[in-house]
């Protein structure tokens, strides 16, 4: 893709205060306030987050080149109890079609899904008007275990950490990562159903799925049998850390390429937040197995928001399919298929808001990278290729609960509370 949620328990803080409660307990405990709380609304609650980037992109080296595009995502969440289960039904909608083009946007060293029958290759693909459109039905067992099930004709598989849209700690980084296809392609498929128990800090996800990634024709559904598995475990110890482990079976995923994808991920991720400030960091690693070759990948990134000023990072490692970045074409023998090197990429920059009006957030911002391009690569990417990008990012006002960040379909409310009782911070 271009561009562009579980868990409970915590007897020991029944005890306190409910603002202590709302403030230190870990999201995967708040399934356990929420049913405690007799004073929750019984109707329904609404959510939503998004943003739009004006970007003004330099992508450096004999590959590169320049482009203005505006990539750019919404999303709306309604939740209510329903006795003592709650429903919750989540759509994410994106006009990438339209304002960034059916080609993407430049992104040298990126490669996956096609346009025309061609590979793109050092361009980010669009995101399809129709990102998510589920539904969450979460039922207790006992006071510290639940069962969920989710799903819908578009969403995200229980595969990799949370998708790189909804990272706080890639919150205002202006480009997809690199590893977008290691870590977290699969989070638009047309055609999903998750199952989940959790536990106090522990979930432990299922899901059957399309595999195949979404076509050119982004305005539309591309449907197809439910024929790729995963499974996930989340371990969240506390408030501020989460873990994940996670392994997934990806049937003829690229539209050109034949052949499955065995994916495995693990990542740590850390977020505090006092007030409208915070600090994130992910790291994650993962593995793409195939007939031909196993491709690895590292990432680590951070954010840090304090007033109306934010300064992000991100350093990734990946092996990339050196062929097809050598030629633009689809490797036709098996020795070509398996050629892989490892490219390095490092950005930083920083976001300073200046409009805040009714709830909007409207920033201007920079970033710039830098790359370690391995010597086959050099004559086509150049050696020390940079890249950079100027924005303008403009979010919706959050409401009272907050964000929608580090959500996932299965688990929408992780980190929100949602009783009147437990306001978030």
């Amino acid at each position: 893709m271009r561009y562009w949620s579980i868990g409970l328990f915590v007897s020991a803080l029944v005890s306190l205060p409910a603002g202590a409660r709302a403030q230190d307990a870990a999201p995967g405990h708040q399934h356990m306030a929420m049913s405690m709380n007799t004073s929750e609304p019984s109707g329904w609650q609404f959510m939503q987050d998004g943003v739009f980037r004006l970007t003004v992109n330099h992508q450096g080296g004999p590959r590169g080149g320049d482009d203005l595009t505006a990539p750019n995502w919404w999303m709306g969440m309604a939740t209510r109890k329903v006795g003592a289960s709650r429903l919750t039904f989540n759509g994410m909608f994106s006009l990438d079609p339209a304002t960034v083009g059916t080609d993407g946007y430049r992104e040298i060293f990126q490669v996956g899904e096609a346009l025309h029958g061609v590979p793109l290759v050092d361009r980010q693909h669009p995101h399809d008007l129709f990102m998510q459109i589920a539904a969450v039905w979460r039922v207790p067992i006992t006071a510290a275990t639940g069962l969920t099930l989710a799903g819908g004709p578009a969403g995200e598989p229980a595969l990799g950490p949370v998708a790189f849209m909804h990272r706080a700690s890639a919150a205002e980084i202006p480009l997809a990562p690199l590893s977008h296809h290691t870590f977290d392609s699969t989070h638009i498929a047309f055609g999903v159903v998750t199952a989940a128990v959790d536990h106090g800090p522990w979930t432990v996800e299922a899901s059957v799925f399309n595999g195949r990634e979404p076509d050119e024709h982004r305005w539309n559904f591309d449907f197809g049998a439910l024929d790729s598995v995963s499974a996930r475990v989340w371990y969240r110890p506390t408030a501020e850390w989460e873990f994940q482990v996670s392994t997934g079976h990806l049937v003829h995923p690229e539209q050109l390429e034949s052949g499955n994808i065995e994916r495995t991920t693990a990542s740590a991720s850390w977020f505090r937040k006092r007030g409208d400030d915070f600090t994130a960091v992910t790291a994650g690693y993962g593995v793409n197995m195939t007939a031909e070759a196993n491709r690895h990948a590292v990432f680590g990134e951070i954010t840090r928001r304090a007033g109306v000023n934010s300064l992000f990072a991100r350093v990734e490692a990946v092996q990339v399919e050196t062929a097809l970045l050598l030629t633009d074409e689809i490797p036709v023998t098996a020795p070509d298929a398996a050629l892989k090197n490892t490219v390095g990429a490092f950005t930083l920059g920083g976001v300073r808001d200046v409009v805040r009006w009714h709830g909007f957030e409207g920033g201007v911002g920079a970033a710039l990278t830098f790359y370690a391009v391995p010597q086959v690569l050099q004559a086509t990417h150049g050696a020390h290729p940079a890249s950079f990008q100027l924005f303008f990012r403009l979010r919706p006002p959050a409401g009272a609960m907050g964000r929608m960040w580090n959500m996932r379909m299965a688990d929408p409310m992780a980190g929100h509370a949602m009783s009147m009782d437990h306001p978030m911070e």
